[in-house]
């Protein structure tokens, strides 16, 4: 991947506050396009907000986010739900699958969102679940499946839909060792299989491994200097 690549993801002077906790400092970050980039910190860094504002799930108080060189940070509410929808993918610390419907059913839910038929969804789901080796699960709900194996749904969830950017806030924080290494190999290899750019929230240096590249955030600000010893609390 040449580093003279255009960024599909780039933040500058990103400051944002919760009441008068300031999460962000001034964050500048780029991230390219097939990048795989894990982003650490401790409890309480930030980290999980400049996720959240890179996505355009938050707007930050100051600074910009741009999206293929477009700024995504001054889209209203619906043009960024509208991006989420169609150009990301979410892949959270509990999977946060609807309880209700099976693991096919979970994985059709964002295509049928875009406007897909539930036929052609149901095919493509299918597809997508043989791929990450889910292809037994298909009518089982997320509470008969192992926590490995939900989460792991939840990546096909995410990924179903081709998105350009995976968004994943702690994918494997409530997983044991084992479960946790399937989850991110399939992750990644797919992603890499598909040029997906990931942008990986944890606190595991096991995880950050499976990066290109790692960001250490500390206190709301980047912290060029810092170590993985040092991070800790």
């Amino acid at each position: 991947m040449s580093q003279a690549a255009v960024p599909i993801l780039a933040a500058r002077g990103l400051e944002h506050s919760f009441g008068r906790t300031q999460a962000l400092r001034g964050i500048d970050i780029d991230v390219l396009p097939g990048e795989i980039l894990a982003v650490m910190g401790p409890s309480g860094s930030g980290k999980s907000t400049l996720l959240h504002v890179l996505a355009g799930v938050l707007v930050p108080d100051l600074g910009s986010v741009y999206y293929n060189g477009r700024e995504i940070s001054s889209l209203d509410e619906a043009a960024r739900s509208t991006l989420r929808l169609t150009d990301f993918g979410f892949v959270f610390q509990f999977g946060q699958l609807l309880p209700d419907l099976s693991a096919l059913d979970n994985v059709c839910v964002p295509l049928m969102l875009a406007g897909s038929s539930r036929k052609a969804a149901r095919v493509r789901a299918t597809e997508q679940l043989a791929e990450l080796g889910l292809g037994e699960l298909l009518g089982k709900l997320p509470g008969q499946m192992s926590g490995g194996e939900a989460q792991r749904v939840a990546v096909a969830r995410a990924l179903v839909t081709a998105p350009a950017v995976l968004f994943a806030d702690e994918p494997t924080g409530s997983l044991d060792s084992l479960a946790a290494e399937h989850v991110l190999e399939a992750m990644t290899r797919l992603a890499r299989a598909r040029g997906t750019t990931v942008l990986i929230i944890t606190h595991d240096p096991r995880t950050a491994a499976y990066a290109d590249r790692e960001v250490i955030v500390r206190d709301g600000r980047i912290s060029a200097g810092a170590t993985l010893a040092e991070m800790q609390p």
